[in-house]
């Protein structure tokens, strides 16, 4: 599984964090950006960014994990795409949820409430990497009329 990682200015020390995490534990993993901390940076250029190369990649998985101040900036630019499924999570249980139901691909972090709570952080993203798609007759039909809206 690909991983692409973005932030804009408001998520990038966290995005530091988890890069460094997910390197750590041998997950595959791309930064697509911001790569300086900049203040005037905006969210929808690193959105569009990790969208597109989770739309390209040929791995069979391919995700994205996006941060800013509260996740919601980011999840409206990525689900701008067809194909993105972008959700803003702030819980274990959140995550598992929109994995098996969704089919999630794109997770988005709000480190204005996470950045101080790196268990709760890692929790989140394990859980959300880790839980399958369900794969039931009912999310994939909500899949495809997403994709078709």
């Amino acid at each position: 599984m690909k991983i692409f990682l973005g932030s804009d200015h408001n998520g990038f020390h966290m995005k530091e964090a988890v890069f460094a995490y997910l390197a750590k534990h041998g997950y595959d993993v791309e930064d697509v950006g911001d790569t300086v901390l900049d203040p005037d940076d905006d969210f929808p250029d690193f959105a569009q960014a990790a969208a597109l190369k989770v739309i390209g990649e040929e791995d069979d998985d391919p995700r994205a994990i996006l941060l800013c101040g509260g996740g919601q900036g980011m999840a409206m630019a990525a689900n701008r795409f067809r194909g993105i499924r972008a959700s803003v999570i702030w819980d274990a249980f959140e995550a598992k949820m929109t994995r098996n139901d969704n089919d999630s691909n794109v997770l988005c972090l709000p480190s204005r409430i996470l950045e101080d709570e790196e268990a709760t952080w890692q929790g989140i993203i394990e859980t959300w990497l880790n839980t399958p798609f369900a794969n039931a007759t009912r999310f994939k039909r909500r899949n495809a009329q997403l994709d078709e809206l």
